[in-house]
């Protein structure tokens, strides 16, 4: 449930945004804030709260525009938004060095794999996955806004965007630790939807 968790508040937003992009920003919001605050109350440290972080900040920002201007031209981008703010996220996050998925990855990893270079490894390779997808599905979703492409297609892009690296976060750990292990104990990195 780790990578799915931090999702939430971006299903929350589209699902409520088909009505009204306002309430879909404010739902965003509050789930966002509701899982930030529960994870700090269980003491997860704000370095682990990377993707929870900018998804409050996301929120924040489209939420003041929504509410000051509802017929803001935001309001028919915000798809496209929220996957290019997705994918800065990941790549923001692999250029300091501090990839978004190793915070879930320590909260369900034993302390003692956290400083290996092979554990950091593998959560670059699974948020360079991730980056790959927000940015495939923004620049899709563009593209179909731009040429008037059906709906199906959209979908297409987020079903591709989103399938690809969810896959790719629960097969390449056990790729990675078979390489690596050699009769060793294996690094156990988070898996999506665990």
């Amino acid at each position: 449930m780790g990578y799915l968790r931090g999702f939430i508040p971006w299903i929350v937003s589209g699902v409520v945004s088909s009505s009204d992009w306002r309430w879909g920003a404010v739902g965003g919001l509050a789930s966002g804030l509701l899982l930030l605050l529960q994870d700090r109350r269980r003491g997860v440290g704000l370095d682990a709260l990377v993707l929870e972080i900018s998804t409050v900040v996301y929120f924040v920002a489209v939420g003041a525009v929504a509410v000051s201007d509802p017929h803001a031209s935001l309001s028919h981008h915000t798809d496209v938004v929220s996957f290019a703010w997705l994918a800065v996220t990941a790549w923001g996050s692999l250029a300091v060095r501090r990839p978004f998925t190793l915070g879930i990855a320590r909260r369900q990893t034993l302390r003692a794999y956290w400083g290996m270079p092979e554990f950091v490894r593998i959560n670059n390779h699974i948020t360079g996955a991730w980056g790959a997808g927000f940015t495939f599905i923004g620049v899709s979703l563009a593209v179909c806004g731009a040429v008037g492409a059906p709906g199906w297609a959209g979908i297409a892009a987020h079903v591709v965007g989103l399938t690809g690296p969810a896959f790719f976060t629960k097969a390449y750990p056990a790729r990675a630790q078979a390489r690596l292990s050699g009769g060793q104990t294996a690094v156990t990195p988070a898996r999506a939807g665990s």
